[in-house]
């Protein structure tokens, strides 16, 4: 089976280490991946507000946080202005592009969005997104294909926002791994989504003994059931403390003969999409609300 395989990459940290440490671990196995970039200020250690909430407190014990992370990204825009992703770490982000890999459109601020996507103004939306979309642009030299809502936080006012229009796809919602045409007032646009069905790391992992050898377990049996799947990575796990992790995993779904290919490629070999709602919902191991796939239209 092939599974498409995205890149989040949401920190400075996760750019400039991470990220050249998962291309280089994905081309040595001729992986071609779709990594959504976030352009902006990092100020990710906001977060760390959101521990007063205990089901996030919860996700950074059982992730096991610090050691994963970093206390560089926890601490990110707390004590000092967070770095200009974009603007410092170019030719980093450039080389996926050069290497053959799709890139998108991930966030110019991730917390900023992530956290204000209510509060904030359609004009506020559009200056982010546009700014992140521009900021990309100039660095590629080329139009980046698709986009990804920080934190799988999108609504249909989000995309019915004209920069969000610009995008040939998009991937921001968790559900069944069929691409689909959301309804937006009722009716679908065509601009497809493609919905990420697998865990990431942090929503299942646990903190006993032996639990990343179960992790991957895991994931390899998810994918063993003969359907399509989408599974998202995060260039500050997985291209950092979990990187020897994941690449154990690659050999071993390898050996298993399932392929991995960029979202662009695996959209162009599903079956036509159908219009389907989309709707706020939970998934275990995440904090707070998200996109999910919701009922498809009746006709």
């Amino acid at each position: 089976m092939t599974i498409g395989l995205r890149v989040d990459v949401d920190t400075f940290r996760g750019t400039r280490d991470g990220m050249p440490r998962l291309l280089a671990l994905l081309n040595a196995r001729k992986i071609r991946a779709t990594w959504y970039v976030t352009l902006g200020p990092d100020n990710m250690g906001r977060h760390l507000a959101r521990m007063l909430r205990p089901s996030f407190a919860l996700k950074m014990w059982r992730s096991g946080a610090p050691s994963l992370y970093g206390w560089e990204i926890l601490l990110r825009g707390t004590l000092w202005p967070g770095p200009q992703i974009g603007a410092r770490l170019a030719e980093t982000i450039r080389q996926p592009d050069r290497d053959g890999h799709e890139m998108g459109v991930h966030a110019w601020d991730h917390h900023r969005w992530q956290v204000g996507i209510d509060s904030l103004s359609d004009a506020q939306l559009e200056g982010e997104l546009t700014r992140a979309t521009e900021t990309l642009a100039t660095i590629l030299g080329h139009m980046p294909r698709t986009a990804a809502a920080p934190g799988w936080r999108c609504t249909e006012r989000v995309l019915a926002l004209k920069s969000s229009r610009a995008f040939a796809f998009r991937s921001d919602c968790r559900g069944v791994a069929e691409p689909f045409l959301p309804l937006v007032h009722g009716a679908s646009i065509d601009q497809p989504q493609v919905p990420v069905d697998l865990p990431t790391y942090d929503e299942g992992v646990g903190r006993a003994s032996g639990a990343d050898r179960a992790w991957n377990d895991a994931l390899l049996h998810r994918m063993g059931d003969g359907k399509p799947h989408v599974l998202t990575i995060h260039a500050e796990s997985e291209g950092g403390a979990k990187s020897e992790l994941f690449a154990q995993f690659l050999d071993r779904a390898s050996a298993r003969g399932h392929q991995f290919e960029p979202l662009g490629s695996w959209l162009a070999k599903q079956p036509g999409a159908l219009p389907c709602a989309i709707s706020r919902g939970t998934i275990t191991g995440r904090e707070g609300w998200l996109c999910t796939r919701g009922a498809e239209a009746r006709s």
